[in-house]
């Protein structure tokens, strides 16, 4: 049995579970989990991470600059785009297949236990991300890593993550998404959220919305934690497009840090990138003390994300970004106009069921103007894909146009033709931005032989 086989056979097992989208608003399993299995979630300082749109991006510069720094690093994130093991690096690559099978293995007695205790008080047993979530910090245990940056699955106060206490709490941009879970408006989004800022921690944010900022901000002084704003206390001082990324200025909480390249796209990535700084100098100096400036630039010069405009194709350019909420992609589409000179942009749009497909669509309708000048609906292979038909429909009742739409169910097909529509005429600068939902952005990945993450 190969060891690719075995991770494949350890994922059909997790899938057998309550799936992802079905997360259980609980922690007690999870703590109870963690007790058996000698509390790994103790085993390493932890910065812990929420927000609405920016976490995974987030994760991996401030990972980039741990890394840099010296230390070992875990970092916890999800979705996965292409494997699992994705989900649980180790100094900033997937966690070994043999040691994703051999931690499992060891765990899953006790998971069991837990499991049986649950079924016994009628309750789920331990769902999908939940155990994904424990073999992560039991992976990280088990390595030992100096440092772990764990994501929030969703929300934060009952998200299986938060059986981890972080010595710093970053919180990205707060929108309106996973509103049927989460609330309806920021505030009450913001309140989910505030549950990782826990006693003897630093709260890291970016600028949020007022009503969002003043829960944070009630929370930190309820639990007496020093908290830091961008925009406030931190922030981009200056930016400028450079070839593959931008080059920054930041003003830290401790520090001035210039010439920083960032080999990422968008007015997004820059402010992702101060709440960065602002959470390392939290981490190793409680923000009084000033970052090595040649390895913060070390740091951020190898920083990727991948699916996050992510170009994996050139002759015609095929932008690939995994927006999935309305914020999302208003600033994904301001960066494609700020960083590519596309003379036409052809559209690749799948959206989940979850989501907000009318919004999504007025947004791209709205924001990318005249550069967008035909759309290909299609669909993922998820069961919670929207239909590809359905999609144009709502297209064409939010005034798309009939003759600027074109379906294809079969991603591969919706490739093909958009490839050829940006090609046509001979144009040299029409380009592809495929996006809309995670798993859309996934597999255009992988067709497109970009596999790995």
């Amino acid at each position: 049995m190969t060891d690719e086989f075995s991770v494949e056979s350890v994922y059909a097992e997790l899938l057998g579970r309550a799936p992802e989208n079905k997360m259980e608003p609980r922690l007690a399993p999870l703590f109870r989990a963690m007790d058996v299995l000698g509390e790994p979630n103790k085993a390493y300082p932890i910065i812990h991470i929420t927000g609405t749109n920016g976490k995974t991006s987030t994760a991996r510069m401030i990972e980039a600059g741990l890394r840099a720094h010296g230390l070992s690093t875990g970092r916890y994130t999800s979705p996965h785009l292409s494997k699992v093991t994705e989900r649980i690096s180790i100094d900033g690559e997937p966690v070994p297949d043999a040691t994703f099978v051999r931690i499992w293995d060891e765990i899953r007695p006790y998971l069991e236990i837990v499991d049986s205790e649950l079924e016994a008080d009628n309750q789920p047993r331990l769902t999908y991300f939940e155990c994904l979530t424990i073999l992560g910090f039991a992976v990280f245990a088990d390595q030992p890593v100096d440092v772990a940056v764990i994501e929030v699955g969703l929300g934060g106060i009952t998200d299986a993550t938060n059986v981890g206490d972080g010595q710093v709490s970053v919180i990205t941009p707060i929108s309106l998404d996973h509103t049927d879970l989460l609330g309806d408006t920021t505030e009450d989004i913001a309140y989910e959220k505030a549950g990782i800022i826990k006693p003897g921690g630093f709260l890291v944010s970016a600028a949020q919305p007022v009503d969002a900022a003043q829960v944070l901000l009630e929370k930190a002084r309820e639990v007496d934690v020093p908290f830091r704003f961008e925009g406030v206390e931190f922030g981009v001082e200056s930016r400028a497009v450079a070839v593959g990324g931008q080059v920054l200025t930041i003003q830290g909480l401790a520090g001035r840090y210039e010439d920083l390249l960032l080999p990422l796209h968008g007015a997004h990535q820059a402010e992702n990138a101060a709440v960065a700084v602002a959470a390392l100098e939290a981490f190793f100096g409680g923000g009084e003390k000033e970052l090595d400036a040649e390895v913060l630039t070390e740091a951020f010069g190898n920083v990727t994300s991948p699916g996050r405009l992510e170009v994996v194709r050139t002759a015609p350019t095929v932008v690939v970004d995994a927006a999935h909420n309305p914020d999302g992609i208003r600033v994904s589409a301001e960066a494609i106009q700020e960083a590519f000179s596309f003379s036409k942009l052809v559209v690749v749009v799948g959206v989940l069921r979850e989501k907000d497909a009318e919004e999504i669509l007025k947004t791209l309708r709205d924001s990318l103007g005249g550069l967008a000048g035909e759309f290909c609906f299609t669909q993922s292979n998820s069961a919670r894909a929207v239909p590809a038909a359905e999609l144009a429909e709502l297209a064409v009742d939010l005034g798309f146009g009939e003759d600027n739409i074109h379906i294809a169910e079969k991603l591969d097909d919706a490739l093909e033709w958009a490839v050829e529509r940006a090609e046509s005429n001979d144009d040299l600068a029409g380009g592809v931005l495929v996006t809309g939902s995670i798993t859309v952005v996934a597999e255009a990945r992988i067709l497109l032989g970009k596999a790995g993450a």
